[in-house]
């Protein structure tokens, strides 16, 4: 075959495939169109039913279909006990949010003294450092000034005996609480 014909076929070929896919362009608007219209009058569907722990029946098999007619009435008495003891329940996990709530005011309270008295050692002891280097620095002050150091020494080291001694207490007392918190059955995340 020549050139001209297989340029002509082509070209033909080409014709006749533009003119279905105009076509079909024209179809899928229309298509679309019509499936908009038909959304709009469908009415909405009911949401499926999500189950979780509270609702999920805890004395029978869960069903996808529905209850069958004569246990309905059944069921309306066992929704009736369960939800009276949902209501016991409700109100014991109220008390146990307070309860834990107390542990953890407690527990906060106890850590904020103890971050206070670990600050106030650690400016004694710095400033017992400072002191001592500024001591220590000068030759002619440690020998004009010894006895008067030595009572500041000792002064100084057992403000920061007792106050490391405050300090250890008070870790204690922290994790004593922290197990009769624990013993009390508040959670960790809680402690």
């Amino acid at each position: 075959m020549t050139r001209m014909t297989k340029v002509f076929l082509m070209a033909a070929l080409a014709g006749l495939l533009a003119v279905p896919l105009s076509a079909q362009q024209e179809s899928l608007g229309d298509y679309a169109r019509q499936v908009r219209k038909e959304k709009a009058d469908e009415q909405p569907v009911p949401a499926a039913r999500k189950f979780d722990n509270d609702n999920l029946p805890r004395n029978d098999k869960l069903s996808v279909v529905g209850p069958a007619p004569d246990q309905a009435a059944d069921q309306s008495g066992a929704e009736q006990a369960a939800a009276a003891s949902d209501d016991k329940d409700a109100a014991a996990q109220q008390e146990k949010a307070k309860a834990e709530g107390e542990w953890k005011d407690k527990l906060a309270a106890e850590k904020q003294q103890i971050d206070m008295l670990a600050r106030d050692l650690d400016v004694t002891e710095r400033e017992y450092r400072l002191r001592a280097a500024a001591f220590y620095a000068d030759a002619g002050n440690r020998l004009r000034n010894a006895g008067a150091w030595d009572k500041q020494d000792a002064s100084y080291k057992q403000q920061i005996a007792q106050k490391q001694k405050a300090l250890d207490d008070a870790k204690k007392q922290l994790d004593d609480m922290e197990e009769q918190a624990r013993k009390a059955g508040v959670p960790a995340s809680e402690r």
